[in-house]
């Protein structure tokens, strides 16, 4: 078997280090690409190295630009690639424009796309994002999903549930994997290890880059009035370049600048910025990935967002979704400053993303579907007679896999309640309400 797996951004890269890891480990062939979209690539093969993984096989240097332009210059290098390699799969993490890419030329060549964090929905489709994660999924074959919430999101889309696997999410692997690399390593950013973090108190960590905050004045008020009374606490900003720009523009940088308790830096590296995680009393960022980190590392983390993706972390009561009203921020973030019970609460949610065993699970997948041929994509070859979708109420003692044996059936929704159930195999159906495809 060969494995191929397209990388575009540093996220990707971080949390597919420890499927490449176990795809080492398994003695799989393995085929990386990098689509270069991000940097040159000297930082990129550093930034391989940081993490201990190998260098890509091919990089096609796209560089940035337009989203058309970007993803067109993508999938023509890609296509070279997977022309040459056929790999037997090729795996895409996440919701880049490197993931459509990759995602669209595999299933246009016929080679089987497994989406690792497959599943996760926003529901707000001004998000790039949601565009690039929902058409992967309508590429794939596999469908790596952290949570059951991200599979019944795609069960709401017809996708099968005996395509969907959950697994975790790799985060969890990569933030303990990489944690250690960076304590062995240590602090190496100037800008950080002048502010002394391991003798700090009350870190609030801040990231910010979202368009919807940063390119709105109103948004970008709210937060920086919450930051500018949050005086006991030693907020560290790690700013991202654009969100420098605007808050410039709109002339709110030097008054946060201005601020004792605030230390602006530049931007950190993986590993650096993994320290700060872990040794941060508080969270407030508008970042997605992020909030996995958070509630993996028992940090509290507060949300600059009306809506995520990663709905599990608040309902685990990890993470708390403020936007950007002023004291909606400041009301959470002094409950967790100043009321132990409820901080204790949120560093002790569990983690629905896992134990860090999903590149395990992942791989275990993979060779499972290989080892019984179904790692491909062919024309069907039996002539469907009938098909019909049904509903019933189920009455007897009988799983999902029985039901569907006896009933040459699929499964599509489960309702327990009127709670949405995953069609696990050895799910008892009697009392449920299901919906179904029965096929002739």
């Amino acid at each position: 078997m060969k494995i191929a797996i397209v990388l575009g951004t540093r996220p990707e890269i971080i949390k597919m280090a420890p499927i490449i890891d176990e795809i080492g480990k398994r003695g799989i062939d393995l085929v990386l690409l990098h689509t270069g979209q991000h940097y040159d690539k000297e930082m990129s093969d550093n930034f391989f190295k940081d993490l201990e993984i190998p260098a890509p096989d091919y990089n096609i240097h796209v560089g940035s630009g337009s989203h058309g332009k970007q993803t067109g210059l993508m999938m023509q290098g890609i296509e070279e690639v997977m022309i040459d390699e056929k790999p037997d799969i090729v795996l895409v993490q996440g919701d880049t424009n490197a993931v459509l890419a990759g995602a669209l030329v595999a299933s246009k060549l016929h080679i089987p796309v497994g989406h690792v964090e497959a599943g996760l929905r926003s529901f707000d489709m001004t998000m790039p994002e949601e565009i690039n994660r929902m058409a992967a999924d309508v590429c794939s074959l596999m469908y790596f999903v952290p949570t059951e919430e991200s599979a019944i999101n795609l069960l709401a889309e017809n996708i099968s549930h005996k395509k969907l696997f959950i697994t975790g999410n790799t985060v969890v692997d990569a933030c303990f994997r990489h944690l250690e690399i960076a304590k062995k390593r240590g602090i190496e950013e100037e800008s950080l290890a002048n502010l002394d973090i391991e003798n700090m108190d009350n870190i609030l960590t801040l990231t910010m880059h979202r368009a919807e905050n940063v390119d709105d004045e109103h948004r970008l008020k709210g937060i920086i009035g919450a930051l500018e009374e949050l005086n006991d606490m030693n907020i560290i900003f790690p700013i991202h370049p654009r969100t420098k720009k605007t808050l410039e523009n709109f002339g709110l940088f030097d008054k946060l600048n201005s601020l004792e308790h605030v230390h602006i830096i530049k931007p950190l590296g993986y590993l650096d910025f993994l320290l700060l995680t872990s040794m941060s009393t508080l969270i407030l960022t508008d970042s997605g990935g992020l909030q996995e980190e958070a509630i993996t590392l028992n940090v509290p983390a507060l949300t600059l967002r009306y809506n995520t993706e990663r709905p599990e972390t608040v309902t685990a009561g990890g993470n708390i979704l403020v936007g950007s009203d002023k004291e909606v921020i400041l009301e959470n973030a002094r409950k967790i400053l100043e009321d132990e019970e409820f901080a204790n609460n949120m560093r002790n949610a569990k983690n629905p993303y896992g134990d860090g065993n999903s590149s395990i699970l992942t791989l275990d997948a993979i060779e499972d579907y290989y080892n019984k041929g179904l790692l491909k994509i062919e024309s069907p070859e039996d002539i469907m007679s009938s098909f019909n979708r049904k509903m019933a109420l189920i009455d007897e003692d009988i799983t999902v896999e029985d039901f569907e044996k006896e009933n040459q059936s699929l499964i599509h929704m489960i309702y327990d309640n009127g709670v949405m159930k995953f069609p696990a195999s050895e799910l008892n159906l009697k009392g449920m309400m299901i919906t179904y495809d029965c096929f002739q």
